[in-house]
């Protein structure tokens, strides 16, 4: 079979009618695909390093999560508590005169605590008047308010020596959590 001039022609114009479509429509379209499975690639190479970085910290966040925790714990074990505010100032008081008292210390008064509150804690101030015949008693006392849990910390403290005496003022501060404490009327007293 044998193909006239003609049919040569419109079979000539169907193939360059076919090579422009394929260039105009199919090669962006190729390109396209190919664009996007470039894109899949390099969001799978990512996903892939984030997954590799993530599994190298891991021990590094667990070293961290350990650490976070014990300083929870440590928190915890140097702050007071109780169900109400007077009664975690009892606490502190109660806390001081006992160490005083194993420390050789006499106490000869103590004040009203003074109390702050600011976000979620609470500061209550503690001031105690004291006297001893020895102040290596004083040191012992010192050094147990410093190693005390719940723990003291000292901000004030006055002595003065009078024959065989030495008496003195001493102020402490007791933090706890307000969070949770039943308060009396107002925050501040």
């Amino acid at each position: 079979m044998q193909i006239s001039k003609r049919e040569r022609n419109i079979l000539m114009l169907a193939a360059v009618v076919a090579v422009l479509f394929v260039t105009t429509k199919g090669w962006p379209a190729v390109m396209s695909m190919y664009a996007e499975r470039q894109g899949n690639i390099e969001s799978v190479e990512m996903d892939i390093a984030r997954e590799q970085r993530l599994i190298e910290n891991t021990e590094s966040w667990r070293e961290r999560r350990i650490e976070v925790e014990s300083q929870i714990a440590e928190l915890n074990n140097e702050t007071f508590s109780g169900e109400t505010i007077p009664i975690v100032e009892a606490n502190i008081q109660r806390a001081l005169s006992l160490q005083a008292r194993e420390a050789g210390i006499t106490v000869s008064s103590t004040r009203l605590a003074d109390r702050m509150v600011t976000d979620d804690w609470l500061l209550i101030r503690q001031e105690m008047s004291f006297r001893t015949s020895d102040q290596a008693n004083m040191v012992r006392f010192l050094e147990s308010l410093e190693n005390s849990a719940p723990r003291l910390r000292v901000t004030a403290l006055n002595v003065s020596r009078s024959r065989n005496q030495y008496s003195g003022a001493i102020t402490v501060v007791g933090f706890a959590r307000s969070e949770g404490l039943v308060a009396e009327v107002a925050s501040n007293r």
